[in-house]
Formats: C-alpha cells, sequence, structure tokens
C-alpha cells in the first residue's frame, strides 16, 4: 500500500513538472531552434527598394522569383513575389539555425530586372543579406520575424 502511494506521488510530480521544463526548454531553445519568417517587398529597382525619379515612384517587382540561399549557393527556400512585390519564406528549425541563417544565408531574386523594366540590365541577380526585426509569440517556440537588408545587383 505505501509502495503505491509513493508511485501515484511520483507519477503526479512528473505530470506536474513536464509543462514547466518544455516552457523551460522553449525558451532556452526559443532563439536558437524558433521558426524564422523572412519577410519583404520587392521593387523594380538596381537595389530592390523604392526609388523616386522625376516625381514617379518605383513600381513593384510581381511574379518575382526569390530564393534564400545559404553556403555556397545551396537554395534552402524560395517563393514568387505576389501583385504587390511582396514575398514571405518560413524556416522550421531544421532547416537553419538562426545563428547561421543571419551570417550566411541571402536572398537572392533570380528573374532579370528588365522583366519588369526593359531599361534595367537583363543580367545578375539581386541579393541582400538578413536583419532581424523582431519575435512574434507562437506557443512554445517564438517565430522570429526577418527581413532583408538592402538590395545589391550581383553580375
Amino acid at each position: 500500500m505505501a509502495s503505491s502511494k509513493v508511485f501515484l506521488i511520483l507519477i503526479l510530480a512528473a505530470v506536474i513538472a513536464t509543462p514547466v521544463a518544455l516552457a523551460q526548454l522553449g525558451g532556452l531553445l526559443g532563439g536558437l531552434l524558433a521558426p524564422t519568417s523572412i519577410e519583404g517587398v520587392l521593387f523594380c529597382s538596381l537595389n530592390g527598394k523604392i526609388d523616386v525619379l522625376n516625381g514617379a515612384t518605383t513600381p513593384i517587382f510581381p511574379n518575382a522569383s526569390v530564393q534564400l540561399r545559404c553556403g555556397s549557393g545551396n537554395v534552402v527556400s524560395s517563393t514568387t513575389t505576389n501583385g504587390s512585390g511582396a514575398f514571405s519564406l518560413v524556416t522550421s528549425p531544421v532547416q537553419s539555425l538562426l545563428s547561421s541563417l543571419l551570417s550566411d544565408c541571402n536572398i537572392v531574386v533570380t528573374t532579370p530586372l528588365s522583366t519588369c523594366n526593359a531599361t534595367l540590365p537583363s543580367v545578375g541577380v539581386l541579393q541582400a543579406p538578413l536583419q532581424i526585426v523582431g519575435k512574434t509569440a507562437g506557443g512554445l517556440l517564438n517565430i522570429v520575424n526577418v527581413v532583408t537588408g538592402a538590395f545589391q545587383l550581383i553580375n
């Protein structure tokens, strides 16, 4: 009888401790192993950003192929900009650690700029580094929000 009470107490302690341990694990690993949301808006310019020329604003770049490339050019994820030039990529913790994502990965636009403006180059790609802008609470793990830095035309 006494051994069954001890067993029940141990089971109860394990049930109570499990959510606390999981919450602590999420807090410790949430920064390193969090899903990452990479978002941006692409404009039809040499730097992928809004430029004001002669009072006219730069048009957006719809239907452009956007890739997340890491290391020696490995494509980790890809998408296409929507009709408003916006794109969104989500990486899982398995795909990349946040630290390597920021130091070893870039967003690359493979669609030629001449596709959206015939006066722009038809060779080269736009490339931009990544920057953290914050976190969004998402249960046990936070979602890390990342945007692109300044795009550059790479030939």
